[in-house]
């Protein structure tokens, strides 16, 4: 096996299963509804999150995981596997791509839940061979359970949010967002602009970003599981937070709705096509998905039953201009896509089943121009892809 050393304590290399993928193609199989097809990407460890870009600059989509107390990247299309960070931090819970250093690729953030510790990789010149040399961004947040990358201040770069789901700390129960530094591979560390001081409290988990109310801002909504861990009984609600003129000072919290035990995933979306904006959200640590409509919040299920929909992606996923769901519920191991009729009222289609999630994701893996799901499974000890069968059938 020929393996490539770097600098750093970061080591290189491919893996013996891995280079019997190059020889065999990706692991697939058709599953019973709909004809999404199932890709495997990555088996053999518990994983919690994975994100895909065009990380070698071939023009193809990668996919980096965390698995095993390792970051890996995953080169398409044979998913030859090269080892990025081995063991030098504790697993991730969660994870971004980000052009952090604004050089035109794409860059790696990480996450470690608690103690917190978010940071991100440099993508080299030779994202096989060279070092993703390692740069924090903080460690003074704690409970670091989801990442966002979007515009929050409007100046037309990306930023970065994240929770502080714990009860203790510097920024205990709370949400921040930092804009990355001018020179982000000098920076010792990013400045965190406080958004939900204090009044997120009960174990956020992951954030939403959109222009809820019109003003032309970018609002910020979170969730909270609640739960045994809860002891203080101050989660399982939805909220977003409106932005400020200066988003940097702190936001106002507008609650949506309390006693949802389990609430984990919450994104704004015109759902019903009526040029408002409502949200979408699941309870992950619970049961089932609901919708939101604005402007009075009355709450729509979109699937009762699923136990765990821990992740949750919005997105137009049949090509019809209207907004669709997908999750993939960690407990009951089955993945799923909710067809929305334009109107608010979904269709659930399952496309697949003994695989869990943490963790999905909405993109065109493929490159035929529609949406795919890739989806990190902690349980079921892999990542993989369902091919969207859209393109061609509209």
């Amino acid at each position: 096996m020929r393996k490539i050393s770097s600098m750093s304590g970061f080591r290189f290399g491919v893996t013996a299963t891995m280079l019997l993928c190059e020889l065999c193609g990706a692991v697939e199989s058709l599953t019973a509804e709909d004809g999404w097809r199932k890709h495997t990407v990555y088996s053999g460890a518990h994983c919690s999150t994975a994100v895909a870009a065009d990380f070698t600059g071939d023009e193809l989509v990668d996919v980096i995981c965390n698995a095993g107390g390792a970051t890996r990247l995953l080169v398409a299309p044979n998913w030859t596997e090269v080892i990025l960070d081995a063991g030098s931090r504790r697993g991730l819970i969660h994870s971004e791509t980000m052009d952090v250093d604004r050089d035109g690729d794409p860059d790696f953030i990480g996450t470690v839940y608690s103690p917190g510790l978010i940071f991100w990789l440099e993508r080299p010149a030779d994202a096989l061979r060279d070092r993703w040399t390692y740069h924090l961004i903080d460690d003074q947040v704690d409970g670091i359970h989801g990442l966002l990358v979007g515009d929050v201040d409007g100046d037309g770069q990306a930023d970065l949010l994240a929770n502080s789901a714990q009860p203790t700390g510097p920024l205990a129960n709370s949400l921040v967002w930092y804009r990355a530094p001018t020179n982000a591979a000098e920076a010792q560390r990013w400045t965190p602009n406080v958004l939900a001081k204090g009044d997120a409290p009960g174990f956020s988990h992951y954030l939403g970003i959109g222009d809820v109310n019109g003003d032309g801002r970018p609002d910020v909504s979170s969730a909270a599981k609640g739960g045994p861990q809860d002891a203080d009984g101050l989660g399982e609600w939805f909220a977003w937070w409106e932005a400020p003129a200066d988003p940097t000072s702190v936001w106002k919290k507008h609650l949506l709705a309390d006693k949802q035990l389990g609430a984990t995933n919450i994104h704004p979306a015109d759902v019903n096509g009526d040029g408002q904006t409502d949200f979408v959200a699941s309870r992950g640590h619970g049961h089932g998905l609901v919708w939101f409509e604005a402007p009075s919040w009355k709450m729509h299920d979109i699937q009762t039953t699923f136990e765990g929909p821990h992740c949750l992606a919005v997105i137009d996923l049949d090509g019809d201009g209207d907004i669709d769901a997908a999750t993939c519920a960690k407990d009951d191991q089955v993945a799923a896509w909710f067809e929305n009729d334009g109107k608010g009222n979904f269709t659930t289609h399952v496309i697949g089943t003994e695989q869990a999630a943490y963790d999905i994701r909405a993109l065109d893996m493929d490159g035929d121009s529609d949406i795919d799901l890739l989806i990190a499974g902690q349980v079921s000890r892999n990542v993989v892809w369902y091919e969207n069968p859209t393109r061609g059938s509209k």
